[in-house]
């Protein structure tokens, strides 16, 4: 299995292969085979949308098919507020130093630089979605 460094600059790579923050997002409707799509070895992950908006520097939306088992990264910070919906599966949510049961229906909410982080713990993939953005 790939180390912790490896899974990151993979994750990192696919982030920004997704397209540069200096795209604008434009009015659309997006079903899942038109998202930039990257396996990892976490799991699938699909990129919407990403670039600036009239209202932010950058907003991103995508999902995670997060493989059982798996995190796609340790705990960590960024300096977006983030918003990440379970759709499927069940799993645990790091969130400043609590980690909190995420079955299908849940919802996080963090503000910019809070830790936060997500594991599959089931037995069964665990899907999620999110949104981040930036203001200007």
């Amino acid at each position: 299995m790939e180390n912790r460094r490896e899974m990151f600059a993979l994750m990192g790579a696919a982030l920004m292969g997704a397209g540069a923050a200096e795209a604008v997002v434009k009015d659309d409707v997006l079903e899942q085979g038109a998202a930039e799509l990257a396996r990892l070895p976490f799991g699938d992950h699909r990129v919407y949308f990403r670039g600036e908006t009239d209202e932010v520097r950058l907003f991103e939306c995508g999902s995670l098919e997060l493989k059982p088992g798996m995190s796609p990264h340790p705990p960590h910070t960024h300096p977006e507020e983030e918003i990440l919906i379970v759709a499927e599966g069940s799993g645990e949510i790091f969130l400043n130093g609590k980690t909190i049961a995420a079955p299908a229906g849940t919802i996080q909410y963090c503000k910019g630089n809070v830790p936060h982080g997500i594991e599959n713990t089931g037995g069964e993939p665990l899907l999620f979605y999110y949104a981040k953005w930036a203001k200007k």
